[in-house]
């Protein structure tokens, strides 16, 4: 008797558990297929860190990233800091940005504003001839939100983190040979609006390295950017062009020798 009991609490739960599993099967069988956009983008910028002490410095920079090549605009952003070195080789720095995203439909002329706060921490050190780059940065965004071509007057808050390490590779001891850079950073963010895509972008960049003059430098190359959207189905995979420029002033003052009366 205690054996057939058994038998049918066994199907009095398997009677209750099988509606369930068949709503989450037809669930995840109504999702949407996943869709990859693939577009070609240029992406250029000027970097600037400039000394103004042994420990301190203002960080900057400008970047324009075009659509279709560098047919349309996709956005412009500014960033700024000041710049604290705790050691030679670390330094942290908070600061502000702003970005302007330009519409993503042909018919609109408004352009999504984008206000930006930022901390950061960035690593360096050598492994042999090897320059190793490591940045931590984390963002709070407020963008606006627009309809029908217009501000509503409301702003979608969310947090980022980002996560960046670059490796450039010496191949010469002649420091005006180019070298070859790899850098890979991984972005994740958080907030009420994040439903489906906690994982923001990845960024995959191959180039190199090159010297211009003792405070100048550039790197270029191919920077794959893979993002989720919003939706959680939809991809963007960005083919893009880069071009970043780095200028690195002093502006320390120099103690000079006295010259000896003569």
């Amino acid at each position: 008797m205690q054996h057939t009991g058994f038998k049918k609490s066994l199907w009095a739960k398997w009677a209750y558990l099988l509606p369930i599993l068949f709503g989450y099967v037809q669930a995840y069988s109504q999702l949407p297929e996943k869709e990859i956009n693939e577009q070609i983008q240029f992406w250029t910028s000027l970097n600037s860190t400039s000394r103004i002490s042994d420990r301190w410095a203002i960080i900057g920079d400008i970047h324009i990233r075009r659509n279709n090549g560098i047919s349309d605009p996709s956005f412009y952003l500014l960033r700024f800091a000041p710049q604290f070195a705790i050691l030679p080789n670390f330094t942290v720095a908070a600061g502000y940005a702003h970005m302007w995203i330009a519409p993503s439909r042909s018919d609109w002329q408004a352009y999504v504003n984008e206000h930006r706060l930022y901390q950061q921490a960035i690593f360096t050190t050598k492994l042999g001839s090897t320059n190793l780059l490591q940045r931590v940065r984390n963002e709070q965004r407020w963008q606006q939100i627009i309809a029908d071509d217009k501000p509503t007057g409301d702003w979608r808050f969310t947090n980022r983190v980002r996560y960046l390490i670059s490796v450039t590779i010496p191949v010469s001891k002649n420091q005006w040979v180019p070298k070859p850079v790899i850098a890979e950073e991984i972005l994740f963010h958080f907030g009420k609006p994040i439903v489906y895509n906690t994982f923001d972008q990845n960024r995959l960049f191959l180039g190199i390295r090159q010297k211009l003059s003792s405070n100048l430098n550039f790197d270029f190359g191919y920077m794959n950017v893979y993002q989720q959207k919003f939706s959680g189905f939809q991809y963007d995979m960005n083919h893009t062009i880069r071009l970043f420029f780095y200028y690195t002033p002093d502006f320390r003052k120099v103690k000079k020798e006295k010259s000896p009366n003569i």
